[in-house]
């Protein structure tokens, strides 16, 4: 598309409108600014034009600046550039915003002397995810127009604000039709034209808001104590108050270009580009020819209720089904519950709990998927059951139903091999709470059919998911890195480590919690079960649930929960039994340092990562990121595992496992030969 036709310019009369055409979203590529400026300046010096419209074509107004930008040699005019081109017109300009405004889009639409909108357009800048402040005159803009709290609150939070909130805010004038936007926008262009313009550059600031936003600064430097962006963000709008604008926006333009050299905002672009890289699978259609409508899930126990709450959740028909009626009944009381839950906190009003409950009909025995266009397997963890179940679907699904497994770490092939179709089969891996946790790792066995992967890949994302295909081996990718992690944790504690230095090491490096009461969390006897069902060895947690340790539920675990406590206390008896756990296993205790700590739980997962890219399990280094980013709660500012180890270097990696392996004797230590050809597989 040239210059020429990514911005439009008709006429209303005596009003020019200028209009975004650079499908999809509108994005502020150099193209469209440089057409823009063209726009703005010829309608300018045309004396039959009083007044200028910016409207857009398609359903987003404009998603911002083009990030594909970002790593390019810059061309003027910079956005920045840009607003100061508009402030200096001599004509009004009015933003017709028919759809979501947002970053760049919305530091555009600020720029204008006035803004309407339709009830479905929004206004946002996020960029704040991106590890970066808006600028592009963000900072200074809208401080002025709606008070430097309630900006701080929006650029900050980066959600953006629907057209009735920014309309109560002040972010916009009006709100039309979208049949009547661009007639009430020219009519709006023109009163401004007669009143004189409305520049949000000549606004001063208010000194008496100065004490409010202080203090809600405080509160955000306490709570994001390593978000360079919220320091930044805290910091330009407060240059609002005591700076002259133009000075103001060169000092949020250094904080821009600041933050965007730096470490954590190219990890959260990285991981903004890593979600949607994952979408394109080679080979298969994102379009299905025939797309999933009705949905039945087998096992209504806490994973398969959370399955079919998702699918009730988006609108789907879903057949919930257990083995008998009782089973069928609790499974009711169970998503019934579950929803009164989110209706007692106010992020569900009762009228939806009672759609949502609607769509899910309780059902005792297999006949009831007999409908279903696909139908997810949610039983108990164990091959034979599958077998079982499999076999008898086999015989009662619809020839073309996509029949799905949602196991964490069995054989999806064998799995198909208990079908006459395995074509049909794949695995749909949710994590738990799967109503809530946005990731589904989608296996992929030899046999599975491109159309079969295409509709439920569609499926997924129709709910909101974020779905990566993997390739079949035991735990899959999220899992089988987990599995490196706590043979280390298990290692360590043997060695001398205890719960509270592992924990301690981990939440200081970004997780949300440690291996340890994660573990405690979950339920320490679902692994040690898993472990002897498969002939494994974990000796530390495995003598705490021979004790009958297995954590919260019994009271005790790696911590101790005195009276039912949620937040674990250092055990002196767990401390004794895994001294005891070391002298049976003939390993001599020793004080280890944090670091090693970290790199012994970090490096091993970076390892088991290369393996799992060269025997082609994942596609790209970047789809491993993403399941760890959204199933494990990775630090996002530090971009997944295999993002960070191109960081720190995969030499240094490989030098620091060997020299483990040698001091521990721990051979599953030695280090991956094709570990940095592997980590550079993006």
């Amino acid at each position: 598309m040239s210059a020429m036709d990514v911005v439009k310019v008709g006429r209303q009369d005596d009003v020019a409108v200028v209009t975004l055409n650079n499908a999809p979203v509108n994005a502020l590529s150099h193209a469209v600014r440089s057409a823009l400026q063209g726009a703005f300046h010829e309608a300018d010096r045309d004396d039959a034009i009083r007044a200028i419209v910016l409207a857009a074509n398609g359903k987003v107004f404009c998603a911002g600046a083009d990030i594909s930008e970002f790593d390019q040699p810059p061309r003027a005019p910079l956005l920045p550039d840009l607003l100061a081109f508009m402030d200096t017109l001599a004509k009004p300009v009015v933003a017709a915003v028919g759809g979501a405004a947002l970053g760049g889009g919305c530091e555009l639409a600020l720029a204008c002397d006035a803004r309407i909108a339709t009830p479905s357009a929004g206004f946002g800048l996020p960029e704040v995810k991106l590890g970066l402040l808006p600028g592009a005159g963000g900072t200074q803009r809208l401080p002025r127009l709606i008070g430097a709290a309630a900006a701080l609150e929006m650029m900050t939070g980066g959600e953006p604000r629907k057209a009735e909130e920014a309309l109560a805010l002040g972010i916009a004038d009006r709100i039309a039709t979208p049949q009547d936007l661009l007639a009430e926008a020219a009519a709006l262009a023109r009163q401004v034209a007669g009143e004189g313009r409305r520049r949000l550059s000549a606004r001063g600031m208010d000194a008496g808001e100065l004490p409010g936003f202080e203090e809600k600064a405080a509160v955000l430097v306490n709570k994001h104590e390593d978000a360079d962006e919220i320091a930044a963000i805290i910091a330009s709008i407060r240059n609002s108050f005591g700076t002259d604008f133009a000075a103001a926006c060169r000092e949020e333009q250094a904080l821009f270009q600041k933050l965007r050299q730096g470490a954590r905002s190219k990890a959260l672009r990285y991981a903004f580009f890593a979600e949607r890289r994952s979408a394109h699978v080679e080979g298969v259609s994102p379009k299905p020819e025939k797309p999933i409508e009705t949905v039945a899930v087998i096992g209504g126990g806490t994973m398969g209720s959370g399955i079919a709450m998702s699918f009730a959740n988006a609108g789907f028909p879903v057949t919930l089904i257990e083995t008998d009626e009782e089973g069928a009944a609790r499974a009711q009381e169970r998503v019934g519950a579950t929803y009164d839950i989110s209706v007692r906190r106010g992020s569900l009003s009762a009228e939806d709990k009672t759609q949502r409950m609607a769509r899910i009909s309780f059902k005792a025995g297999l006949d009831h998927a007999a409908g279903a266009d696909l139908v997810i397997e949610a039983a108990f963890e164990d091959m034979g059951v599958k077998r079982d179940i499999f076999g008898r679907l086999d015989a009662v699904a619809r020839p073309d139903a996509v029949l799905a497994t949602n196991t964490s770490y069995l054989d999806v092939e064998a799995i198909a091999g208990f079908t006459a179709r395995p074509q049909q089969v794949l695995g749909m891996h949710f994590f738990s709470p799967a109503n809530v946790m946005r990731l589904v790792e989608v296996v992929r066995t030899g046999k599975t059919s491109p159309e079969a992967l295409a509709r439920t890949l569609a499926a997924a994302r129709a709910l909101g998911k974020l779905p990566v295909v993997v390739g079949v081996c035991h735990g899959f990718v999220g899992n089988r890195m987990l599995a490196r992690r706590s043979e280390q944790v298990d290692r360590m504690l043997l060695e001398g480590a205890t719960p509270a230095q592992i924990d301690a090491v981990l939440t200081r490096f970004g997780f949300r919690m440690g291996p340890c009461a994660m573990g405690d969390m979950a339920g320490l006897d679902i692994s040690w079960r898993m472990r002897k069902a498969t002939g494994r060895r974990a000796p530390v947690a495995d003598a705490l649930c021979e004790a009958g340790r297995f954590g919260q539920k019994t009271g005790a675990g790696y911590y101790a929960y005195p009276q039912g406590a949620r937040q674990g206390v250092e055990d002196p008896e767990a401390l004794k039994l895994m001294e005891a756990v070391s002298a049976r296993e003939g390993v001599a205790r020793r004080i280890l340092d944090d670091q090693e700590v970290l790199e012994r739980l970090v490096y091993p997962m970076i390892d088991e990562g290369a393996r799992i890219l060269a025997e082609g399990i994942a596609a790209r280094a970047s789809d491993i990121d993403v399941i760890w980013l959204h199933g494990y709660n990775w630090p996002r500012g530090l971009g997944g595992p295999m993002h960070y180890a191109g960081e720190v270097g995969p030499d240094l990696i490989a030098e620091r496992l060997d020299a483990y392996a040698e001091q521990t004797g721990d051979a599953s230590l030695r280090p991956f030969e094709r570990l940095g050809e592997m980590v550079g597989k993006k």
